[in-house]
Protein backbone atom coordinates (compact mmCIF):
# COMPACT_ATOMS: atom_id res chain seq x y z
CA UNK A 1 0.00 0.00 0.00
CA UNK A 2 3.04 2.27 0.19
CA UNK A 3 2.54 3.47 -3.40
CA UNK A 4 -1.24 3.19 -3.58
CA UNK A 5 -3.41 6.15 -4.47
CA UNK A 6 -5.16 7.88 -1.60
CA UNK A 7 -8.50 6.60 -2.91
CA UNK A 8 -7.30 2.98 -2.89
CA UNK A 9 -5.75 3.46 0.55
CA UNK A 10 -8.98 4.87 2.02
CA UNK A 11 -11.05 2.11 0.39
CA UNK A 12 -8.82 -0.61 1.89
CA UNK A 13 -8.61 1.11 5.26
CA UNK A 14 -12.39 1.50 5.42
CA UNK A 15 -12.79 -2.22 4.66
CA UNK A 16 -10.44 -3.14 7.52
CA UNK A 17 -12.17 -0.65 9.81
CA UNK A 18 -15.53 -2.21 9.02
CA UNK A 19 -14.24 -5.69 9.80
CA UNK A 20 -12.74 -4.74 13.17
CA UNK A 21 -15.82 -2.64 14.08
CA UNK A 22 -18.14 -5.56 13.29
CA UNK A 23 -16.05 -7.90 15.44
CA UNK A 24 -16.12 -5.31 18.24
CA UNK A 25 -19.90 -5.16 17.99
CA UNK A 26 -19.99 -8.97 18.17
CA UNK A 27 -18.36 -8.68 21.61
CA UNK A 28 -21.15 -6.46 22.98
CA UNK A 29 -24.08 -7.86 24.97
CA UNK A 30 -27.35 -8.50 23.17
CA UNK A 31 -30.82 -9.85 23.85
CA UNK A 32 -32.93 -12.10 21.67
CA UNK A 33 -35.98 -10.58 20.04
CA UNK A 34 -38.66 -11.45 17.51
CA UNK A 35 -38.63 -9.39 14.33
CA UNK A 36 -41.64 -9.21 12.03
CA UNK A 37 -40.52 -8.85 8.42
CA UNK A 38 -42.35 -6.60 5.91
CA UNK A 39 -44.03 -9.76 4.55
CA UNK A 40 -45.38 -10.61 8.01
CA UNK A 41 -43.03 -13.47 8.80
CA UNK A 42 -41.54 -13.80 12.26
CA UNK A 43 -37.77 -14.04 12.64
CA UNK A 44 -35.84 -14.74 15.83
CA UNK A 45 -33.08 -12.15 15.91
CA UNK A 46 -30.94 -10.21 18.34
CA UNK A 47 -30.79 -6.62 19.51
CA UNK A 48 -27.92 -4.80 21.22
CA UNK A 49 -28.56 -4.10 24.86
CA UNK A 50 -28.63 -0.41 25.69
CA UNK A 51 -25.51 1.19 27.05
CA UNK A 52 -22.84 1.01 24.36
CA UNK A 53 -20.75 3.84 22.98
CA UNK A 54 -17.72 4.56 20.88
CA UNK A 55 -14.79 6.79 21.82
CA UNK A 56 -12.33 7.88 19.16
CA UNK A 57 -8.82 8.97 19.99
CA UNK A 58 -8.41 12.02 17.79
CA UNK A 59 -7.35 12.46 15.08
CA UNK A 60 -6.69 9.09 13.46
CA UNK A 61 -9.39 7.37 15.55
CA UNK A 62 -11.95 9.59 13.84
CA UNK A 63 -11.33 7.59 10.66
CA UNK A 64 -13.11 4.70 12.40
CA UNK A 65 -16.23 6.63 13.42
CA UNK A 66 -18.05 6.25 10.09
CA UNK A 67 -17.47 2.49 10.12
CA UNK A 68 -19.07 2.34 13.56
CA UNK A 69 -21.97 4.55 12.49
CA UNK A 70 -22.49 2.44 9.35
CA UNK A 71 -23.07 -0.58 11.60
CA UNK A 72 -24.82 1.11 14.50
CA UNK A 73 -26.47 4.40 13.47
CA UNK A 74 -27.60 5.69 16.83
CA UNK A 75 -24.50 4.87 18.90
CA UNK A 76 -23.11 7.75 20.97
CA UNK A 77 -19.50 8.69 20.22
CA UNK A 78 -17.12 10.52 22.53
CA UNK A 79 -13.69 11.93 21.72
CA UNK A 80 -10.28 12.23 23.33
CA UNK A 81 -7.42 14.35 21.98
CA UNK A 82 -4.04 13.12 23.14
CA UNK A 83 -0.71 14.22 21.73
CA UNK A 84 2.79 13.04 22.53
CA UNK A 85 5.44 15.50 23.63
CA UNK A 86 8.08 15.43 20.89
CA UNK A 87 10.98 15.48 23.36
CA UNK A 88 9.76 13.13 26.10
CA UNK A 89 7.32 10.99 24.03
CA UNK A 90 4.90 11.24 26.98
CA UNK A 91 1.24 11.37 26.05
CA UNK A 92 -0.76 14.38 27.23
CA UNK A 93 -4.56 14.76 27.22
CA UNK A 94 -5.78 18.02 25.66
CA UNK A 95 -9.51 17.33 25.30
CA UNK A 96 -12.04 14.72 26.42
CA UNK A 97 -15.80 14.75 25.77
CA UNK A 98 -17.95 11.71 26.58
CA UNK A 99 -21.61 10.85 27.01
CA UNK A 100 -22.47 11.94 30.59
CA UNK A 101 -23.31 8.37 31.64
CA UNK A 102 -20.22 6.76 30.11
CA UNK A 103 -19.48 5.02 33.41
CA UNK A 104 -22.55 2.81 32.75
CA UNK A 105 -21.62 1.97 29.15
CA UNK A 106 -19.53 -0.57 27.26
CA UNK A 107 -16.88 1.39 25.32
CA UNK A 108 -15.49 0.69 21.85
CA UNK A 109 -12.22 2.66 21.95
CA UNK A 110 -11.09 3.46 18.39
CA UNK A 111 -7.44 4.02 17.49
CA UNK A 112 -6.20 2.53 14.21
CA UNK A 113 -2.43 2.37 14.75
CA UNK A 114 -1.11 1.05 18.04
CA UNK A 115 2.64 1.61 18.20
CA UNK A 116 3.99 2.18 21.75
CA UNK A 117 0.62 1.93 23.51
CA UNK A 118 1.23 5.20 25.39
CA UNK A 119 -1.66 7.08 23.77
CA UNK A 120 -4.14 4.29 24.44
CA UNK A 121 -2.94 3.90 28.03
CA UNK A 122 -3.55 7.63 28.61
CA UNK A 123 -7.00 7.35 27.00
CA UNK A 124 -7.93 4.41 29.22
CA UNK A 125 -6.75 6.35 32.29
CA UNK A 126 -9.09 9.20 31.32
CA UNK A 127 -11.97 6.75 30.85
CA UNK A 128 -11.23 5.20 34.27
CA UNK A 129 -11.24 8.71 35.80
CA UNK A 130 -14.78 9.02 34.36
CA UNK A 131 -15.83 5.78 36.08
CA UNK A 132 -15.39 3.31 33.21
CA UNK A 133 -14.09 -0.10 34.25
CA UNK A 134 -11.27 -1.38 31.98
CA UNK A 135 -13.14 -4.70 31.66
CA UNK A 136 -15.87 -2.99 29.57
CA UNK A 137 -13.40 -1.33 27.16
CA UNK A 138 -12.80 -2.95 23.77
CA UNK A 139 -9.92 -1.38 21.85
CA UNK A 140 -10.49 -1.44 18.08
CA UNK A 141 -7.23 -1.13 16.15
CA UNK A 142 -6.11 -1.89 12.61
CA UNK A 143 -2.42 -2.47 13.26
CA UNK A 144 -0.60 -3.14 16.50
CA UNK A 145 2.96 -3.75 17.51
CA UNK A 146 3.61 -6.54 19.99
CA UNK A 147 5.21 -3.96 22.30
CA UNK A 148 2.16 -1.67 22.17
CA UNK A 149 -0.32 -4.46 22.90
CA UNK A 150 1.86 -5.80 25.72
CA UNK A 151 2.21 -2.34 27.28
CA UNK A 152 -1.57 -1.90 27.37
CA UNK A 153 -2.23 -5.38 28.77
CA UNK A 154 0.42 -4.88 31.47
CA UNK A 155 -1.25 -1.64 32.57
CA UNK A 156 -4.86 -2.81 32.09
CA UNK A 157 -5.06 -6.63 31.94
CA UNK A 158 -8.89 -6.58 31.76
CA UNK A 159 -9.09 -4.64 28.49
CA UNK A 160 -9.94 -6.43 25.22
CA UNK A 161 -7.82 -5.60 22.17
CA UNK A 162 -9.10 -6.35 18.66
CA UNK A 163 -6.74 -5.73 15.75
CA UNK A 164 -6.34 -6.92 12.18
CA UNK A 165 -2.56 -7.37 12.40
CA UNK A 166 0.24 -7.56 14.93
CA UNK A 167 3.63 -6.63 13.47
CA UNK A 168 6.84 -5.14 14.95
CA UNK A 169 6.61 -2.14 12.60
CA UNK A 170 3.47 0.03 12.69
CA UNK A 171 2.45 2.05 9.59
CA UNK A 172 2.71 5.44 11.29
CA UNK A 173 1.64 7.33 8.15
CA UNK A 174 -1.96 6.11 8.45
CA UNK A 175 -3.61 9.37 9.58
CA UNK A 176 -1.81 11.53 7.04
CA UNK A 177 -2.59 9.17 4.15
CA UNK A 178 -6.22 8.59 5.22
CA UNK A 179 -7.04 12.29 5.65
CA UNK A 180 -4.91 13.44 2.70
CA UNK A 181 -2.48 15.53 4.73
CA UNK A 182 0.70 13.69 3.69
Amino acid sequence: MRKSSRGDFVFSADRLIRLVVEEGLNQLPYTECTVTTPTGHKYEGVRFEKGNCGVSIMRSGEAMEQGLRDCCRSIRIGKILIQSDEETQRAKVYYAKFPPDIYRRKVLLMYPILSTGNTVIEAVKVLVEHGVQPSVIILLSLFSTPHGAKSIIQEFPEITILTTEVHPVAPTHFGQKYFGTD
